[in-house]
């Protein structure tokens, strides 16, 4: 792979809620126009560190951070930073689909309101190439004033992707995006995936190692042991993270012995 650039770039990360201790000491960098995944056995720190990205982690509860995460130059734990704005250009869809209880084009304008005073032609806008981003436009089309809840799970989960897209984010963080759906919705969410790196940077969570290898080109595996919670133990290109990898621990949890 050439031309790497990072759109994201962690340095010696670590991360407490309250005084526990959730991540150690990670950097690594998250290349622009790729897909990154971050695996690893349950409590080892994966979904926390993918808040940490939009520091929506901060939302649950005191945090405490150290080291730095760069993004456009900037840390983005900088006091100087716009939160509203980093989480527009750093967007999340998370575990189970949420969308709002209003109607599916509220549902993607919503965002749009909020960030800036748009007439009904340009929100009109939006929503379609949300929609269409999001490859479910030609479900909804015809009933974009029904409710959001009224959509089968996988639609849901389409459509918070579809209300992310619509403020035109850099970075799409997934965290375990496919887990409450079926295998029919969780092949069109990963073919949204592949199509979506075209234009994005993508981070996803995810506890299904064949997810892993069909959607990523690179992967990182972060474990727990005895003596250090939350540490990345080995950061690389998705194939050699499953074909060859170089900390035994890799081997061990890709391989399923453990995890």
């Amino acid at each position: 792979m050439s031309n790497l650039i990072p759109a994201i770039k962690v340095k010696s990360l670590s991360f407490y809620y309250g005084t526990a201790k959730a991540i150690e000491k990670v950097s690594l960098d998250i290349y622009k126009n790729y897909v990154t995944a971050i695996i690893g056995p349950s409590g080892c720190g994966k979904s926390t560190f993918i808040k940490t990205l939009n520091r929506i982690s901060e939302l649950e509860g005191k945090v405490t951070v150290e080291g730095s995460i760069e993004f456009l130059g900037q840390n983005i734990y900088d006091a100087r930073v716009n939160i509203n704005r980093l989480r527009r250009e750093i967007g999340m869809v998370f575990q189970k689909p949420n969308p709002f209880p209003m109607s599916i084009y509220e549902n993607v304008a919503y965002g749009v309101r909020i960030a800036n005073r748009s007439s009904k032609a340009e929100l009109d806008e939006v929503v379609e190439f949300a929609l269409k981003g999001a490859a479910l436009w030609d479900e909804v089309k015809d009933k974009l004033d029904k409710s959001a809840l009224g959509l089968s799970g996988g639609q849901q989960q389409r459509l918070c992707i579809a209300r992310a897209l619509a403020v035109k984010p850099k970075v799409l963080l997934m965290d375990e995006p496919c887990s409450a759906l079926d295998p029919i919705a969780t092949m069109k969410v990963e073919e949204l995936i592949h199509s979506l790196r075209q234009e994005l940077t993508i981070v996803i969570v995810t506890h299904n190692m064949q997810q892993a290898t069909r959607v990523s080109d690179f992967t990182a595996f972060f474990s727990t042991d005895e003596t250090r919670i939350g540490q990345m133990v080995e950061f690389g290109a998705t194939e050699q993270i499953f074909s060859n990898p170089l900390d035994e621990r890799t081997r061990d949890y890709v391989s399923g012995r453990f995890g």
